[in-house]
């Protein structure tokens, strides 16, 4: 009888065996994945820093309480190029909010604000990004930038405290504290990278 039921259908399920190759490969996958998350976390935490805008001074670029990600490292090996917007501490006072706001002059430029107009070097800047300027404040008269200087300002320049405000005046390089890397979604606003 015993040997009939071995030699006939069964219907009884194999228990299916789980291969020590499979095992392997499904632990270096976990491994990798682990070690990967492990590098991304390590390089954003020690290159990378998170803040938010505050007030509307950037806009339409940045929002106000909009969180932005800044790279502290590109500056320590590249120094800052106009157009780029950076994050600093007003004569590096370290009681004080990080201001966000873009380079419109690097050392050695001379910065003028004529008429409502921002010349740099002598001619015309941000036409297209800048209304009629209605405070002039300390860039009423030419400067001329040092070495390690950069003349910073508000997108939404008629409603910013930047380089024209006395108290902030012209920042200097040891104040920037990273270049805005990326920045996240706000109310009605797409979330990228910026350039």
């Amino acid at each position: 009888m015993a040997l009939r039921r071995a030699r006939g259908l069964n219907f009884r399920k194999k228990k299916k065996k789980i291969s020590t190759a499979i095992l392997k490969e499904i632990a270096s996958y976990v491994f990798l994945i682990f070690v990967t998350i492990l590098f991304s976390f390590v390089m954003v935490w020690s290159i990378g820093m998170r803040t938010r805008v505050i007030g509307a001074s950037m806009e339409p670029v940045l929002y106000n309480s909009q969180e932005i990600l800044v790279n502290r490292f590109v500056y320590k090996l590249f120094a800052p190029n106009k157009d780029d917007i950076v994050v600093f501490l007003p004569n590096g006072n370290q009681n004080s909010h990080y201001y966000v706001k873009r380079v419109v002059a690097t050392g050695g430029d001379t910065v003028q604000i004529k008429e409502g107009i921002l010349y740099v070097n002598d001619e015309v800047y941000g036409a297209e990004r800048y209304d009629k300027i209605a405070d002039a404040g300390i860039l009423e008269n030419a400067v001329t930038l040092e070495s390690d200087e950069y003349c910073m300002l508000g997108d939404n320049i008629n409603n910013s405290e930047d380089s024209r405000s006395g108290n902030i005046g012209m920042v200097k390089r040891q104040d920037i504290v990273g270049k805005v890397w990326f920045h996240m979604a706000a109310e009605n606003v797409g979330m990228g990278v910026m350039k």
